[in-house]
């Protein structure tokens, strides 16, 4: 098996969301359970759409000023590694110091690792051509705070100092929506992989007034970019064509290195990292972006 596939195989066995053939579950198999974790499906009003949504609470006791929170797009696929993660940092909680967050995964009830609606919410509205369905991440962004936060809210004392959100590619072009138009609603953002080029780069027109929307703030937020070393694409013999085309025209690895150099020397942000991943690609670069991102935020 190569290491890709290994990767993909460990990831699912680890979330403890095998389904099993139902031959199988006949021969007295069960569904897995994931320790801690809980869900729900709810309707939205601010996008007229249903979510699934996944929580896990540290068993640890919530700090003073309220357990840190953790919001991953795609929470059917990233929620049962950040919940790893988290209970993970919570059984070292006591050597490290570090404060295990609550990890609140937003997936869709498809059950599919990706799909849903990703593309009607994670695309930001005003691009030229925007296809029909997209450009609903304001609404999606509404969702969050005016709907879902208060939700998680009521199951464990919060810190609405320490918030943070992960989303990679389309996931990862919202997280950056979200920090260009309303920097206050996270102190984190992780955008891992992000779909900079979608709409003609109209993400990238965003960052016009953001400075003035930060300086607004009582604090700056902090950004982790990331990519894959193998989104790079690299020309070989002749001209790329058909898909290798679009991979060279949408630049992921360069657009995210040139978009944290630009946000470093603008000083607009507490703090920003980019890390390139080694040997990961478009697909597998989110899970070691996802355990950078955990390490940036709970530090």
């Amino acid at each position: 098996m190569s290491r890709r596939r290994l990767l993909g195989a460990s990831a699912l066995a680890a979330s403890g969301m095998f389904s099993l053939p139902l031959a199988r579950a006949a021969e007295g198999w069960q569904p897995a359970t994931l320790p801690q974790g809980q869900q729900r499906d709810i309707d939205s009003a601010s996008t007229g759409q249903r979510y699934r949504i996944y929580v896990n609470i540290p068993s640890t006791p919530a700090p003073a000023g309220g357990h840190p929170v953790l919001y991953a797009l795609d929470g059917n696929a990233t929620f049962p590694a950040l919940a790893l993660m988290a209970r993970s940092t919570a059984s070292r909680s006591a050597t490290t110091g570090r404060t295990a967050p609550v990890i609140v995964g937003i997936g869709y009830p498809s059950g599919q690792d990706f799909g849903g609606g990703r593309a009607r919410d994670y695309t930001p509205p005003g691009g030229k051509d925007t296809p029909a369905g997209e450009g609903g991440a304001d609404r999606f962004l509404d969702f969050i705070e005016r709907e879902l936060k208060p939700l998680v809210a009521t199951l464990a004392p919060l810190d609405p100092a320490r918030q943070a959100l992960f989303g990679h590619s389309y996931g990862g072009l919202c997280t950056l929506h979200a920090l260009f138009t309303r920097p206050g609603m996270f102190q984190a953002y992780l955008a891992a992989s992000p779909s900079i080029w979608y709409g003609e780069r109209l993400i990238l027109a965003e960052l016009e007034g953001f400075a003035k929307r930060v300086a607004a703030l009582p604090a700056k937020p902090a950004l982790m970019l990331s990519a894959g070393e193998l989104e790079a694409f690299r020309a070989r013999g002749a001209a790329p064509k058909d898909r290798a085309a679009i991979a060279a025209g949408r630049r992921m690895v360069g657009e995210a290195e040139d978009l944290a150099t630009k946000l470093t020397a603008s000083g607009s942000l507490a703090r920003v990292e980019y890390h390139l991943l080694a040997k990961e690609n478009h697909g597998t670069a989110m899970f070691p972006a996802m355990a950078r991102g955990m390490e940036f935020f709970v530090g």
